[in-house]
């Protein structure tokens, strides 16, 4: 039944459409399937099929329904987009290369570079020289000005070229002088890939620039032109003609503006220009690289020596050369000069060519190991006007004699540094490796021709002198702005000052052999440095040419001593200890004490109240140091009479701690001077002489210098320990020579003549025999003791009993001793066993009434409400009679007081007073803190039955009608009727007085002016 009904309606649709052709699309049943169009062709249809993948295919067919399988195992190349379709019903696909190939399958690459200056040259046969023209390529690269394309016809030039970095196409005739040209607006000397087509089509010259972010009014440009071709039937344009085309530039003699860069497909009327093919025939080419690699020249580093590589154009490069080489690669250096060599004395001498003025740099390289030397002088016929010199080890400039600037950085240390001086009309300005030493205002110096430079030295050795002398070391790469003054020239050909004359300068910057007459002591060996050494010393030897030996390291000192070491040998250090009772120790110089002896220090410790620690004389000259009061004191006389010394500390020093005095000359470059002391080191307090006295050169030879005491048979020696003991820096030692491991080397020194001595610090046995008495433990404090007494037991041996109140156990009371310990009387307030608890003094009070407890130190009171009173506010007021006013009290101020102890109150204007816990009261008032109002009434002072009225400090009576006066006492009766008889006859006489006077008729004058 189906397929009869769709019978019947093609047969319907196919007479349709003979019965009205012009009405039949054949779209309107969507016959495209797949996303194909549909496209109504004269009651026909076509399905044009989706280029776009749809449901995951590309489809094709007449009605798109066949899923396209060409690209299944496609050949393109090169990333080459393929693109299946159906050929008679069978699988095919073709290739849409990407950019940069062609071929079936995109297999050639249409790439090519020119490296250097080339071009590539086609040529084509034309049927008619006024055939139309297109060309289209693709270019990259960073010139600025550049020959793209030149075509030429007969007598025409076409050209395709960058000038200033845009696109301009040329039509110009060979002789003619007047062009027409076009030129985009747009700049493509970028180094990035640019399309653009020129054309030449009915007179029409064209230029397009194909790029994404192009607009199109400024990416193409038209011009009509006029050419006049030949007649018909000339016979002239059926002539074939010969189409020169040059790529890259414009043949073998024109290489200035060759292009540098790359192309790619560069058509020519449709035809694609392939190198080394041309079109599909063999091109003439030169410099032609097939393909266009990103290589970077300064990818490689081709800069030696730290040298900066700069692009400088297609594929090319320049070095920026650090200093001090040169070149294209920078593989020059600057030869090194040399100056003092075996310290002969060199110089150099330039001479100036040009005028630089008066704004000038120089600068070089300096490497030197000496303090001192001139390096470079700028002179003329009459004056130095610029010195460059060193001056311990750093770079001084001076301008014309008066204006200098000294560097801050040291140069003499054997490295290479770049030292430039710049010299402005106004300033002058030092830098050392770039870094500023300073800058100072000058008076400008001018530069000329004629100058003369002269480095490392003057001539004349005098003038050398006056400047460090000359200069021993090495000087590179000098220059004056930009010219070099070359000692040894170069190979590369730079600007230079012409070398006058060079006297004993070598090549090269090779040092002195220091090493020759082997400067290393106790068998070090010598290693050569550049102009220096260095020692490679035995073991326990040091210093710089092994002179300092590490005497310590050989263990010259005996078990109980400490070794010290200093520059000329070394010191066994040890504390002796000298009793009263037992011998001194003498000392003698060896005779080969030649310092200047200007001071004394030592070390001791002891408990003597009065004792002498050294003493030494020679004829009237002497010197005692001692303990006096337990003050150290120096007694020093001198040659002279009235060169004499004493100083005594502020401090007691007898208390059994170390101490170490040291007495010195104010002034050790005098003979005579104030000496002074100073105590453990604390020099911000000394104590200073009054008078001036000598040096202690009398005691380097032939003098006994005694150490303990006056001498073997004196009294007043010193008992205490002794450690370190220097006269002028050099010590007096307690060992004997014989008595070390080794002996002592130094040259200068003190011997002891005396016998061994008591090594170590120890005092008398105090503890022996105990002097503690009740188990007391016994401590020594040298020379000293200490007893540490059980808790009965008390006193400096321990002999008396412990008084249980001498630790004050009653906090707030007086301790009493009994027999079972203490007893404690407390102070008022207090109470407990140790008078530690306060006692509350209205804990029990009998305030009646509602009155308030205050409280008291011994006692309280009782603050009453109105209309009571007395002690305990148990004593009403009598209550005032009704004629008299109730004024109320004034409230008077409260002032608080007390102390760490107890807090108080002063009321009714009460002060603190400076009795402990009472109060200054105000008239009127009572009590312990003005509480209580003195009651003036008590005494009833007033009479005849007047009522006393109680104020502050006052009273008042108010009376009765008879009675007047401060006490009521004056009686008033008979004065009462005497006032009221007078008060009525005064009334009387009033009433009379007005009635009489209304009887009387006003006296008024009416216009009295006026009656004639």
């Amino acid at each position: 039944m189906s397929r009869l009904g769709t019978s019947f309606w093609i047969v319907v649709l196919l007479n349709a459409g003979v019965c009205s052709e012009e009405n039949i699309n054949g779209c309107d049943i969507n016959p495209c399937m797949n996303g194909g169009v549909c496209e109504n062709q004269d009651g026909q249809y076509k399905c044009h099929c989706s280029q776009m993948s749809y449901n995951g295919h590309l489809y094709g067919g007449p009605y798109c329904t066949v899923i396209l399988l060409g690209c299944e195992r496609h050949w393109c190349q090169n990333g080459a987009t393929c693109q299946p379709y159906l050929d008679k019903g069978r699988h095919r696909y073709s290739c849409i290369c990407a950019e940069g190939f062609t071929g079936t399958k995109c297999q050639t690459s249409t790439a090519f570079s020119f490296e250097e200056t080339g071009f590539m040259q086609v040529q084509t046969k034309l049927t008619n020289a006024f055939d139309p023209l297109n060309v289209t390529l693709s270019f990259r690269t960073l010139q600025a000005a550049a020959a793209l394309l030149q075509c030429q016809v007969e007598d025409q030039i076409l050209m395709l070229e960058l000038v200033n970095g845009r696109v301009r196409h040329t039509l110009q005739r060979v002789q003619d002088t007047e062009s027409v040209f076009l030129e985009l607006p747009p700049m493509v000397s970028d180094g990035h890939w640019h399309t653009v087509k020129a054309s030449l089509h009915n007179n029409m010259l064209g230029l397009s620039l194909a790029d994404p972010s192009c607009l199109e009014d400024m990416c193409h440009m038209e011009v009509q032109i006029d050419r006049a071709e030949p007649d018909l039937g000339s016979g002239l344009s059926e002539l074939p003609v010969v189409q020169n085309l040059y790529i890259g530039g414009r043949g073998e003699n024109e290489t200035a503006s060759g292009f540098l860069g790359c192309m790619r497909d560069v058509w020519l009327d449709s035809r694609v220009v392939v190198p080394g093919l041309g079109l599909r025939s063999p091109a003439n080419q030169m410099n032609v690289k097939q393909g266009c690699s990103d290589w970077d020249p300064c990818k490689e580093n081709p800069c030696q020596n730290r040298g900066r590589c700069v692009k400088t154009g297609w594929r090319s490069f320049s070095c920026e050369c650090h200093r001090p080489y040169e070149g294209e690669h920078c593989l020059d250096e600057y030869v090194t000069a040399r100056f003092g060599s075996e310290d002969l004395e060199s110089y150099a001498m330039f001479s100036v060519e040009d005028s630089p003025g008066d704004s000038n740099t120089v600068s070089m390289f300096v490497r030197t190991r000496r303090s001192q030397g001139l390096l470079l002088v700028l002179s003329n016929t009459t004056s130095q006007y610029l010195r460059v010199w060193l001056e311990d080890g750093k770079v001084k400039v001076q301008i014309n004699n008066f204006e200098s600037l000294l560097g801050t950085e040291t140069v003499s240390d054997g490295q290479f540094h770049l030292i430039t001086v710049l010299v402005e009309p106004e300033s002058l300005s030092l830098f050392m490796s770039a870094k500023s030493q300073g800058r100072v205002p000058i008076r400008g110096v001018l530069v000329q021709a004629g100058d003369a430079v002269y480095v490392g030295g003057l001539p004349g050795r005098r003038a050398s002198l006056a400047f460090g002398g000359y200069f021993k070391g090495c000087i590179q790469d000098l220059r004056i702005n930009s010219r070099r003054l070359q000692f040894y020239p170069i190979s590369v050909p730079v600007s230079s000052y012409r070398l006058q004359s060079s006297m004993k300068v070598t090549r090269g910057c090779t040092g002195d052999d220091f090493c020759t007459n082997n400067p290393c002591l106790h068998g070090g060996v010598c290693y050569s440095l550049w102009d220096d050494f260095t020692c490679s010393c035995p073991p326990n030897i040091a210093g710089q040419r092994c002179e300092e030996v590490r005497w310590c390291e050989l263990s010259p000192c005996p078990s109980s001593a400490v070794c010290q070491a200093h520059t000329q040998g070394f010191e066994c250090l040890v504390n002796v200890s000298l009793r009263s009772d037992s011998h001194i120790i003498t000392y003698r110089g060896n005779g080969k004490i030649q310092r200047y002896l200007g001071s004394i220090s030592m070390h001791f410790r002891t408990r003597e109240q009065n004792a002498t620690l050294l003493h030494a004389e020679r004829d009237s000259q002497f010197i005692t140091i001692s303990i006096h009061d337990g003050h150290m004191v120096l007694e020093l006389q001198g040659k002279q009479q009235t060169s004499y010394v004493y100083i005594h500390s502020l401090d007691l020093v007898n208390d059994g701690q170390w101490h170490k005095a040291d007495f010195s000359m104010d002034s050790s470059v005098l003979q005579s001077s104030r000496w002074r002391l100073v105590l453990d080191e604390h020099w911000e307090k000394p104590s200073i002489s009054f008078t001036v006295s000598e040096n202690l050169d009398f005691l380097r030879e032939d003098v006994d210098i005694i150490l303990g005491g006056l001498g073997p048979d004196s009294e007043g020696n010193f008992a205490g320990c002794v450690g370190l003991v220097e006269i002028g820096g050099l010590a007096l030692p307690h060992y004997s020579e014989v008595e070390l491991n080794l002996p002592r080397p130094q040259e200068e020194q003190f011997l002891r003549t005396s016998g061994t001595p008591y090594f170590g610090c120890w005092g008398s046995n105090v503890c022996e025999p105990d002097p503690c008495q009740n188990e007391g433990v016994c401590e020594d404090l040298f020379d000293l003791f200490k007893c540490h007494c059980p808790s009965d037991w008390d006193g400096q041996r321990c002999e008396f009993t412990v008084d249980d109140c001498a630790s004050n156990p009653c906090v707030h009371g007086a301790c009493r001793a009994i027999s079972s310990g203490y007893e404690c009387s407390c102070d008022a307030g207090y109470t407990g066993r140790r008078c530690e608890k306060e006692v509350d003094i209205c804990a029990h009070h009998k305030c009646s009434n509602g009155g308030t407890c205050l409280r008291g130190l011994k006692h309280y009171s009782c603050l009453c409400p109105r209309g009571t009173t007395g002690p305990f506010c148990r004593e009403r007021v009598p209550e005032l009679p009704w004629y008299i006013d109730r004024f109320p009290y004034p409230k008077l101020p409260v002032s608080f007081c007390g102390n760490e102890r107890w807090n108080y109150s002063c009321f009714n204007g009460g002060n603190c007073s400076s009795v402990e816990n009472n109060c200054d009261c105000l008239p009127g008032f009572t009590g312990q803190w003005c509480e209580l109002e003195l009651d003036e009434c008590a005494s009833d002072p007033c009479l005849n039955g007047g009522f006393c009225r109680n104020l502050i400090n006052r009273f008042q009576c108010v009376c009765e009608m008879s009675f007047a006066g401060d006490h009521c006492q004056i009686d008033v009766s008979d004065f009462y009727v005497y006032v009221f008889l007078l008060l009525w006859q005064n009334i009387f006489q009033l009433l009379s007085y007005l009635i009489l006077r209304l009887d009387d008729d006003p006296e008024v004058e009416w216009n009295a002016a006026n009656d004639d």
